[in-house]
């Protein structure tokens, strides 16, 4: 296994972060300075800043949710200087205290996107939820100019490609009850999250998208946050989340 793929499944960071502490002389294989490219095996002894890790040792991940609000970017920093979800006041000191750990968003939501994010201190489990493999579901309610009729429902059920990508087959259901004069609202299943997704599915059958909010990203939901607002998942559900990913083939 490579270094920096061993540090990553030990929780201390991506594989780029890894990288970086190996370049700057922090890491340790059986007590001798690391190299880039060095294999690790079983038994051998890895140690970071002088400590012990390996992915027996990792701690447990935490998870949070935020209702992202719109015209926030969903990135660390943005070279426009246009606000970003951690320039929001509950991802900075004192609502997110030092003691909180560096996180990272499990998937995107667009600038003009509303909803659910998840936020994970731990790169594995964030790539895990992500992969098309686990399949979690994600949910969203979309109001859209124009309308979709069955023929398009079908076909977006049986998965389609646009321009050469292909979108795996989403369950996409009209909202009875609020139609408008030019608005309609549908609730939207997708299995996968590629970029921009489901706008470019409905632009496919001439419609527009003009408010997307997401409700539900595998067993989270939305429910009970306000925008801005971020809420951590219990230690208990993060664990009981990653058992059943295991049990998927999933290794966060």
């Amino acid at each position: 296994m490579r270094l920096n793929v061993f540090l990553q499944r030990a929780g201390i960071g991506s594989r780029r972060e890894a990288e970086r502490l190996v370049a700057e002389g922090r890491v340790s294989v059986n007590g001798a300075k690391a190299e880039p490219t060095m294999p690790v095996e079983e038994g051998d002894a890895v140690a970071v800043d002088g400590k012990p890790v390996a992915p027996a040792l990792r701690p447990l991940p935490r998870l949070f949710l935020m209702n992202k609000p719109v015209d926030v970017l969903v990135t660390h920093r943005d070279p426009q200087g246009r606000p970003t979800i951690f320039d929001l006041p509950a991802l900075k000191p004192p609502r997110w205290p030092r003691s909180h750990p560096r996180v990272m968003s499990v998937g995107r939501l667009d600038v003009n996107s509303e909803g659910l994010l998840v936020l994970s201190s731990d790169g594995p489990l964030a790539q895990a939820m992500m992969s098309p493999a686990t399949a979690l579901s994600r949910v969203y309610r979309v109001r859209v100019r124009g309308q979709l009729k069955p023929a398009d429902l079908a076909a977006l059920a049986r998965g389609i490609t646009i321009d050469g990508i292909h979108y795996r087959g989403a369950e996409f259901t009209e909202e009875e009850g609020h139609e408008g004069r030019q608005n309609r609202w549908y609730r939207c299943v997708l299995k996968e999250g590629k970029n921009r997704e489901i706008r470019r599915l409905f632009e496919h059958f001439g419609c527009m998208v003009n408010r997307l909010i997401r409700l539900q990203y595998g067993p989270f939901t939305l429910e009970g946050l306000a925008p801005g607002e971020v809420r951590e998942v219990p230690p208990g559900k993060v664990k009981a989340f990653m058992d059943e990913l295991a049990r998927k083939g999933a290794r966060p």
